[in-house]
């Protein structure tokens, strides 16, 4: 069972769709004792990351996302991905959750959003198994992570090379939407599943 946390932002139910297409069970809820039954946790994220933040932590869910990781698998998704970072610059400086060193900060060049798809090189996690380097992937944001090389598990260029896809322990996120990302955005969710 995985578990999709719901803060009141996010793709929530395309993102069931997509685990439940792959055979597998999804449930989305913001109780904790809902989730504690769930053996991988999904945290999907649209909009900014301050108000995002602030729902996490007000409904309790960022302090329950910290605690589970260390034995979970958690996949953070577009702004979830940003969530797991230290911080972002989005409408002033905001805390993250701090699971993965590192800041979002805004694009400076080029249309933004960064919208649509784009490649992703330097894959290197058990995330991205029969997937191969330059695969294209959907994106759609604003923002997007600084974070070390040994937390970077896939790069993309966008007028800039930047962090598409990081992880530490068990905290995984990628910055595109793996579930419009047809067939390999898909096998992206298969490996998770087995994680």
């Amino acid at each position: 069972m995985i578990g999709i946390l719901d803060y009141g932002m996010g793709n929530l139910r395309s993102v069931q769709k997509a685990v439940e297409f792959l055979g597998g069970q999804a449930r989305i809820s913001s109780e904790p004792s809902v989730l504690d039954g769930c053996e991988r946790l999904i945290l999907p994220g649209v909009g900014s990351f301050a108000a995002g933040m602030e729902n996490l932590t007000r409904s309790g869910l960022a302090g329950y996302v910290v605690r589970r990781v260390p034995d979970t698998p958690v996949l953070g998704i577009c702004l979830g991905m940003q969530f797991l970072l230290s911080e972002s610059e989005e409408e002033g400086v905001h805390a993250g959750l701090g699971l993965i060193g590192g800041r979002a900060v805004r694009f400076t060049q080029g249309k933004i959003p960064h919208m649509g798809w784009n490649s992703v090189e330097e894959m290197r996690s058990p995330l991205f198994a029969g997937i191969a380097q330059g695969t294209q992937f959907y994106f759609v944001h604003s923002y997007y992570a600084q974070a070390a090389e040994a937390d970077t598990i896939g790069r993309t260029e966008y007028y800039i090379s930047f962090a598409s896809a990081i992880a530490k322990g068990n905290a995984y996120g990628v910055q595109f939407h793996p579930e419009k990302s047809g067939a390999a955005g898909l096998q992206v969710l298969r490996n998770f599943m087995k994680l």
